[in-house]
């Protein structure tokens, strides 16, 4: 099989590993600016390549010092903010594993992120560390930054056991000796079950997710990327951060997205290149577009109307966690049609099939297969997770992802629905099984359910239909009052749905499978800026 070939070839990244990646960074690109970072209050602050490479080795003695050892896993729960980066890489330096958490995690979530994957500390924000430390027990250390990405921190947010992030900076060591197959990071991705899985990366992954971004996406070292995605996913981690670094370009980081401040600093530090999603495109969408600099962004479709809008050439693309980069693309010059995420990657093979597993016509809907390498091209598997795993890949090794697309006559790719429940808020994937169970624990419920509604700026959010046991308004108003507490202390913001409609039963079809189809028509019926029942 295909995939059996590149497995007895040998590996574009064979004696290399992240280390020596940007080892050899530092020799090449030296005093030329690696990172800027652009915080929302306070100074601005600059990296060369080789200043960074320094604090990534410095930052590693830290953690050694902290008797991390080789394989051990360290959490690093941060919102963007230069310390993310040195951290992560301090990680792969040492050969440890970053634990990278969504910084907007709640207290039972941090406790799974950190009790599945064994991590033995700690490294987060001033705002985030008493959430870490009451949820997080079982972590020998715990190191918090000086600020929270950039905003002072508030009095007493530091818990006493806490150290400072500056006491991670020791002598500089050399890159430990990794085999590029060897566990880098974990990343944790949304599922249909009601806990994300962790999904493994190994050093070639991110290599060869760096690599084949920065071919794709047409990426120069006379780019400027202006990136505010979270580096707690892949887009703003591979697709933009490490693709910059294969280049030798510039990254300008910022916090988050700022519809007020984005054209200022990308006018301020000259950016070319960056990455944008249906919500910030949108709200851009309300200002005046000024006279920029920039030649391309990434974005989820072809969209010649945003493209002429907003005077920039997009990459188009499809990808997940666990392929690393876009395994559907519509690159640099090509005309696509409208909507279309684009043709095969020239870096996997790409399987559309119908429910027998046969490859589909053109004209025709089908499941979205990926094949690859696992461990180079495709994720190596979700940590500790084997039924996970046996689910993931189909009998020739092909990866299911889970997403339905149309395969048009001319051979372009548009994306249809989601087959895995999963709900896309502004760019945030959240599982509708998660949200369920948790309002599921009510008193009274007797049946949950939780669809997408659409949304004007978000795209998607979730709302749910509860029925409940001998209801009345009383004991919908109780009920909504639990959810809405609950909720609030076991989801992010992101994932709280956004209405919760009451009703007699959840429609039903074949036998007795509840059926989301008829409640997404449902939830489009929904007023979601109306006052009642709202979540």
């Amino acid at each position: 099989m295909w995939m059996e070939a590149q497995m007895q070839g040998l590996s574009p990244f064979a004696g290399m590993n992240i280390g020596t990646w940007l080892s050899g960074l530092a020799a090449r690109e030296g005093d030329r600016t690696l990172l800027v970072w652009e915080p929302a209050e306070g100074p601005v602050r600059r990296w060369s390549y080789r200043r960074f490479v320094e604090d990534v080795a410095r930052i590693g003695a830290g953690l050694r010092a902290r008797g991390v050892r080789h394989g051990d896993r360290v959490l690093v729960h941060l919102e963007n903010c230069p310390e993310t980066l040195l951290a992560r890489f301090a990680c792969a330096w040492i050969g440890a594993v970053c634990v990278g958490t969504n910084a907007m995690a709640v207290g039972p979530e941090l406790r799974h992120f950190a009790t599945s994957s064994g991590a033995v500390g700690a490294i987060t924000q001033p705002k985030s560390a008493a959430i870490v430390a009451a949820h997080c027990p079982g972590l020998r250390w715990l190191v918090v930054t000086s600020d929270d990405a950039g905003v002072p921190a508030a009095a007493g947010t530091q818990p006493e056991a806490a150290a400072r992030f500056e006491t991670l900076l020791g002598d500089a060591i050399p890159p430990e000796m990794v085999a590029p197959d060897e566990t880098v990071s974990l990343m944790f991705t949304t599922g249909t079950t009601s806990l994300p899985k962790a999904v493994v990366w190994t050093h070639a992954n991110v290599l060869w997710g760096a690599r084949l971004n920065a071919m794709q996406q047409r990426l120069r070292a006379d780019d400027v990327a202006l990136l505010f995605l979270p580096l707690f996913h892949v887009v703003g981690l591979s697709w933009c951060f490490t693709s910059m670094l294969w280049a030798g370009g510039c990254t300008v980081l910022q916090p988050r997205f700022s519809a007020s401040g984005f054209w200022p600093a990308a006018l301020r530090h000259r950016a070319t290149v960056g990455s944008q999603v249906f919500a910030t495109m949108k709200l851009l969408h309300q200002q005046e577009v000024p006279a920029h600099g920039f030649r391309r962004w990434i974005c989820a479709r072809h969209e010649p109307v945003e493209m002429a809008h907003f005077g920039v050439d997009f990459v188009s693309g499809w990808g997940m966690t666990e392929v690393l980069t876009q395994a559907i693309v519509c690159e640099p010059g090509w005309t696509a049609p409208e909507g279309a995420i684009g043709r095969p990657s020239v870096g996997y093979r790409v399987r559309i099939v119908d429910d027998a597993g046969q490859d589909v016509r053109p004209g025709e809907s089908g499941a979205l297969l990926v094949g690859g390498v696992r461990g180079l091209s495709l994720f190596k598997e979700y940590d500790a997770n084997p039924a996970a795993n046996a689910e993931a890949f189909d009998a020739h090794g092909f990866f299911r992802t889970g997403d339905r697309v149309v395969l048009r006559e001319d051979g372009w790719i548009v994306f249809g629905d989601r087959i895995k429940d999963v709900i896309k808020v502004g760019g945030e994937g959240v599982s509708a099984g998660e949200i369920e169970a948790v309002l599921g624990r009510a008193d009274g419920v007797a049946d949950v359910a939780v669809v997408a509604a659409p949304h004007e700026v978000y795209g998607e959010v979730p709302v749910a239909f509860v029925v409940l046991r001998g209801a009345d308004e009383g004991r919908q108003a109780a009920c909504a009052a639990w959810m809405e507490a609950e909720c609030q202390s076991q989801l992010s913001a992101f994932k709280r749905p956004r209405h919760i409609e009451f009703v007699a039963a959840l429609p039903r079809v074949g036998f007795g499978k509840i059926s989301k189809v008829r409640l997404r028509e449902m939830a489009r019926e929904i007023d979601l800026a109306g006052p009642a029942r709202k979540l």
